[in-house]
């Protein structure tokens, strides 16, 4: 499809020059507008080496107020970001409400190469695609619009722009040895280029191929694209697109999976004391190993704890955390969303917590708040936290195709249960500052707090992040059941990857 794209259209300069100015006041004005109504917009650039990316960011971003964009360029990645899944060092430069991302090369970058390379074939060519476009689907459905720009120009061409470089002494070194493997290769990276363009290409995150040899040309059609997308979308009802309005589709839960699951849950499982301690010994010193065995395997380890109030998550912390090597874990408590956290996706405060390889992240809650406490106070729509299953299962299977076992709880006890730690959270001093009028306020919701976390467990329970209940009316039971589960999902990865584990 791309070598039938004529490369010989050209605009003149006085054409340009009106279509330009235009164009500029319009895309400084919707700069103002995107603000106002908080809207967030990603601006991707790929395409050939050469073919004048930076040239068109640059008169992209001439009429823009400095202060509402960034323009991040994707180099490889270094050694830390390579510890991460492939979509963790773009997170964090998704942009707030009301501000443009702009990205000279992007995720698709090492796509790209790697598939030419052989480095990304067949299932994990597929799986990567499947990734991104669940994460441009997320960031569109929060009311990012995406654009997507693939500077084409022909092989000929960008030979002799190398040599145009080349022969310019301050310009040399921008011609590598692999943009000249690149065009030997042209043909290779074109059949890429169109597989990506097929795979990829939606009606939330377009693609749009820019002849690029002539600039003037190139640059009219990116600021053209540019403010006729930006022109739709803030002239959109309250400054979302229309698609965002409509609930996401309800998967059907079949009647008998609409039974209670917690009125099951078997809350009197208890250990003695004796008994407790001999296994809690023997659970955390096996524990201590596995976290030096993930560290030589450079496997990372993602544990969720959610549940009910005073249910023991913090215990059961500690009792993991207590004889682990504390260079190898972090512990995050969730709380609240900051100002600068609300103004981005929900997900987003979650992905720079998400371990490199080899380490352990230690959830206290997690993003599961979106469909429980988010959902039943009403802090956001019941199409957001409708939508929210589906993101956060696709998010999980990024993390464990990528490597990471995920791990995750719910501290289930009976409401009497609850009632008794309370009060006796309110008569031992030391144990006081645990209680809040929240927790109060919370408990009065107990059937609502119950319908959420059981759709959540439903929903979100997979086979690669399986949801594990544990009966913690007895706090010395639950705690040996988390230790053991732990244990037992490493020793398990370990095996599946052909590390069996010394027990």
């Amino acid at each position: 499809m791309l070598e039938k794209i004529d490369l010989s259209r050209k605009v003149t300069k006085p054409a340009y020059k009106k279509a330009k100015d235009d164009l500029s006041l319009r895309l400084a004005a919707l700069q103002r507008k995107l603000k106002d109504q908080g809207i967030p917009v990603i601006i991707v650039f790929e395409g050939w080496g050469a073919a004048g990316k930076g040239t068109l960011i640059n008169e992209l971003i001439l009429p823009l107020d400095p202060r509402g964009f960034n323009v991040y360029s994707t180099l490889p990645p270094t050694e830390e970001e390579a510890l991460h899944p492939l979509l963790w060092r773009f997170w964090p430069r998704t942009p707030a409400r009301g501000r443009i991302a702009i990205f000279d090369r992007s995720w698709y970058r090492f796509i790209l190469s790697g598939r030419v390379e052989g480095l990304f074939q067949g299932e994990a060519l597929h799986q990567a695609y499947d990734d991104i476009t669940s994460f441009e689907r997320l960031l569109a459905d929060d009311g990012n619009v995406i654009l997507k720009f693939f500077l084409h120009i022909s092989r000929k061409e960008q030979k002799k722009r190398f040599k145009q470089l080349e022969a310019n002494p301050a310009t040399a070194w921008r011609v590598t040895p692999a943009d000249w493997a690149q065009n030997r290769r042209y043909d290779e990276y074109l059949a890429a280029v169109e597989d990506m363009g097929a795979q990829t290409d939606s009606d939330f995150a377009p693609w749009t191929v820019v002849e690029a040899h002539d600039r003037r040309f190139a640059t009219l059609k990116v600021l053209n694209t540019v403010v006729d997308a930006l022109e739709r979308r803030t002239a959109a009802a309250h400054g979302k697109a229309e698609h965002l309005e409509a609930p996401a589709p309800e998967h059907h839960v079949p009647y008998a999976l609409r039974a209670s699951i917690l009125d099951d849950v078997d809350t009197s499982l208890a250990l003695d004391e004796a008994r407790y301690r001999r296994r809690l010994k023997r659970a955390q010193k096996r524990l201590r190993e596995l976290e030096y065995e993930i560290y030589r395997r450079r496997i990372p380890v993602v544990i969720v704890f959610e549940g009910w109030d005073a249910a023991g998550k913090g215990g059961s912390i500690r009792r993991l955390t207590q004889n682990l090597d504390p260079r190898g874990y972090q512990v995050v408590p969730i709380g609240p969303p900051t100002d600068a956290e609300r103004a981005h996706h929900y997900l987003w405060r979650f992905w720079t917590h998400m371990p490199k390889a080899g380490h352990l992240t230690i959830f206290d809650r997690s993003w599961y708040g979106r469909v429980l406490v988010e959902r039943v106070e009403g802090f956001c729509s019941e199409a957001e936290w409708r939508r929210a299953y589906r993101e956060i299962n696709d998010m999980e299977h990024h993390l464990t195709h990528s490597g990471t076992v995920v791990v995750k709880f719910w501290l289930h006890i009976t409401k009497d249960e609850q009632l008794r730690r309370f009060k006796e959270r309110q008569r031992v001093p030391y144990k006081r500052w645990k209680i809040s009028q929240e927790d109060w306020r919370n408990r009065e919701k107990w059937d609502d707090y119950k319908a959420a976390a059981e759709e959540m467990l439903l929903r979100t329970s997979t086979p690669h992040a399986p949801w594990t209940i544990v009966e913690a009316n007895c706090k010395w039971y639950g705690r040996i059941k988390v230790l053991d589960t732990i244990i037992h999902a490493i020793e398990k990865t370990l095996d599946e990857r052909g590390h069996a584990p010394n027990k």
